[in-house]
């Protein structure tokens, strides 16, 4: 059964009836320019009454047994309790969750941090948490009988959104940078979708897609511009916090380009804790690389009023970490919200210690990671020598994405032998220190 449901401008504050639009606020959209981050995102907000207010309506979910149920002998991330579809069996076959909560002893050692979390979103079916959105998004899509899904990436939402397109049999259209690692164009390929790359960047492919969207009505599921991506995310939260006993952890290190998945993991504790099934919102620390870094700097500056597009422009993304190179960010403003919510804060850090971070992530605990998926142990340990996280506390890193997506970027950080004569001799020779 469906959860009674509205949305709520996160910039104006404006609710509208979930039938009254699908993607962004009019009054906020009117004034939106190229290349600046999307006006008028909004939140989907449950309760039982369609609209106004902004606390979540827990008494009307309470009645139907739903909150006791999460609290007692039920699960947390039972998504579907809390998720804006009518029927559950419209997500697609593809098994989204949940993934591993992993404490890695060695890392716990090395980093001085006694309660440090791994979440494994690398075995996810398309290799990355995207599929948390995508999953959602095509189901609603399915719902509102769309034929045809659209959407730029820089190559994981494509990808996510292509693979579940195709265990249903939808047709999506992906457009994406030409740049993009060529293992996601490839996935994107085999899994039968539309794929057009642009001659440009993602900030391009994101307008066009918009453009085509307007011109031929197919459903967006663009980061932030879908308000269901953002709900989709949130799964992420509601795992964390079933594996962690019911509780919210005291910070979560989050890799950051448009800012939706940390909005989504925002959005899921948000949830969570208006239900009264947490006391409190994790911190939130968007780790970012230093070349793509406008959401740390509008958190620093005094946030989304200091913003502008001459300085979108000025500073156009070049990092390492295709997965969050981002000219302007879409979901900016309500990501930086989000920091200041939950007294978090932002860390950037150098393509080097992204790219050593692969390497060392995969040696101390055995998980693959993209160049994005290991920003977040790159910002942990920057952080743990600034004695920026506490032993005692409870941390979670966010894994986002498999290593076999970028091949060329992790050969960069790790060395491999060439090829010996196949004789016992060679072996020796290269062995004679520990023999």
């Amino acid at each position: 059964m469906e959860n009674s449901y509205f949305f709520k401008c996160i910039d104006c504050g404006k609710t509208y009836k979930k039938d009254e639009l699908e993607y962004v606020c009019p009054a906020c959209a009117g004034g939106q320019r190229p290349m600046e981050p999307t006006r008028g995102v909004l939140k989907v907000v449950y309760s039982s009454c369609g609209g106004g207010g902004e606390v979540l309506d827990s008494a009307s979910l309470r009645s139907d047994g739903k909150t006791d149920f999460l609290r007692s002998n039920g699960k947390i991330d039972e998504f579907h309790l809390i998720s804006p579809l009518k029927d559950r069996s419209l997500f697609p076959p593809l098994k989204v969750g949940p993934t591993p909560l992993y404490r890695p002893e060695r890392l716990c050692g090395e980093l001085g941090l006694d309660n440090l979390y791994l979440k494994d979103d690398t075995v996810l079916p398309t290799g990355s948490f995207k599929d948390r959105a995508s999953s959602l998004v095509v189901a609603k899509a399915r719902e509102l009988k769309k034929d045809v899904v659209v959407c730029a990436s820089t190559g994981n939402a494509a990808t996510a959104l292509a693979g579940m397109c195709a265990s249903v049999g939808m047709r999506c259209v992906i457009f994406v940078p030409a740049g993009a690692p060529p293992a996601k164009l490839t996935q994107i390929a085999a899994y039968g979708a539309d794929l057009v790359p642009v001659e440009g960047t993602y900030d391009d492919a994101f307008e066009l897609s918009l453009s085509v969207t307007r011109e031929f009505g197919w459903y967006n599921r663009n980061t932030a511009y879908n308000p269901f991506t953002i709900e989709g995310k949130k799964s992420a939260a509601l795992e964390i916090c079933e594996q962690l006993g019911k509780k919210a952890p005291d910070k979560i290190l989050i890799p950051t380009g448009d800012g939706v998945i940390l909005a989504g993991i925002y959005k899921g504790f948000w949830d969570l804790k208006q239900l009264g099934l947490v006391e409190k919102l994790p911190q939130l620390i968007a780790v970012q690389a230093e070349g793509s870094c406008v959401i740390t700097k509008m958190f620093e500056q005094a946030g989304v009023a200091d913003f502008s597009l001459r300085s979108c422009r000025a500073n156009r993304a070049r990092t390492i970490a295709d997965s969050i190179s981002v000219t302007a960010p879409r979901n900016a403003n309500w990501a930086v919200k989000a920091i200041k919510e939950t007294k978090g804060f932002g860390v950037t850090v150098q393509d080097k210690e992204i790219i050593s971070a692969i390497g060392h992530l995969a040696k101390m605990t055995g998980i693959f990671a993209e160049p994005a998926a290991s920003a977040p142990l790159a910002g942990a340990m920057k952080l743990a020598g600034k004695d920026l996280l506490k032993r005692d506390e409870t941390i979670v890193l966010l894994i986002t994405g498999t290593g076999l997506k970028d091949i060329p970027s992790a050969r960069k950080g790790i060395k491999i032998r060439k090829p010996i004569n196949p004789t016992l001799s060679a072996v020796k020779k290269i062995f004679s220190s520990c023999l």
